[in-house]
């Protein structure tokens, strides 16, 4: 039971990332209805420019290690808002009303574009953090085995229950919220009522470029790095888990994506690690195929090309 509960505990960060990605996923899909591919490697981007510049901050301007680790943060959510400013004036406003392989293709040239700025910033060369805020707390211990979490994870988890608590709430109650359900439901109607659908949309993908950025910067400091083909696999593993949810709720996307990350660790505690990844994309395929949420998130899609 003890060995149980740690994975579960370790599941809950992972979820957390993955909470992360899923409402920030949700919150540009509503007002976009595409399959944005751009997702995961932002999240990537902004944990490497975090890597990149902790790093020139730590060797070239002598900082010491808070302040370098703050001066890549910051460096990292700029260009992360640089990155959803591009993507929403220059990418899926012109293209969101084309076919939806339009934006599957132009994600898919921006996420090569991100992965090679980072990798001729790096001189091909792979930077890694000191290990952070790495001081165990033990939760529960017998017979030799002890539950724990690092210093770093219940930060990471505490700090991705409070925005998304804290975006939900705005969602649900703000006049920003209302304006964003409105222009997810029918942007021409919301038009008609003065809404100005264009701002609202612009804030919609900068907000969720923000929030993948976050789970970018936590993901680094927890890791030491981030790949890209860590940031493609887990977009794929949103996207798939928003698919199944819909797209209308981001809130019900972070909780399914937080219990992914759970049933994802837990496969890992108790069967082969390398067939992780593709038994738990098996499984998001069958709850795709199975649910009816996902047959109406495809239906939406087919009325807005239509």
């Amino acid at each position: 039971m003890l060995y149980f509960l740690q994975q579960v505990l370790n599941g809950l960060h992972a979820g957390a990332l993955y909470a992360l990605l899923a409402f920030g996923y949700v919150l540009t899909n509503g007002v976009l209805k595409r399959t944005n591919l751009a997702h995961g490697p932002v999240f990537a981007f902004a944990g490497q420019v975090l890597v990149l510049l902790a790093v020139y901050g730590w060797n070239v301007l002598w900082l010491t290690l808070p302040a370098t680790v703050a001066l890549g943060i910051v460096a990292a959510f700029a260009y992360a808002a640089l990155t959803g400013v591009v993507l929403s004036r220059s990418v899926f406003l012109p293209l969101a009303s084309r076919s939806p392989n339009a934006i599957v293709v132009a994600t898919l040239g921006v996420a090569l574009v991100l992965m090679e700025l980072a990798r001729l910033a790096a001189e091909t060369r792979d930077f890694w953090l000191p290990p952070m805020l790495a001081r165990t707390v033990t939760f529960l211990a017998a017979d030799g085995f002890a539950v724990t979490l690092t210093v770093i994870q219940l930060a990471n988890c505490a700090l991705a229950v409070a925005v998304i608590g804290l975006a939900a709430a705005i969602l649900s109650t703000s006049r920003l919220g209302r304006y964003w359900r409105a222009v997810s439901d029918d942007p021409a109607a919301a038009a008609m009522c003065g809404i100005d659908v264009i701002a609202v949309f612009h804030a919609a993908v900068i907000g969720g470029a923000l929030l993948a950025a976050l789970a970018g910067v936590m993901a680094a400091l927890y890791y030491g790095n981030i790949s890209f083909g860590t940031g493609l696999v887990y977009g794929l593993k949103v996207l798939f888990v928003t698919a199944v949810g819909g797209y209308r709720d981001p809130l019900r996307a972070a909780l399914g994506a937080a219990c992914f990350g759970i049933a994802e660790s837990l496969w890992a505690g108790y069967f082969p690690l390398e067939w992780r990844d593709a038994w738990m994309f098996a499984f998001l395929v069958a709850l795709l195929l199975l649910s009816r949420s996902g047959e109406t998130a495809a239906g939406r899609i087919d009325v807005t090309r239509s």
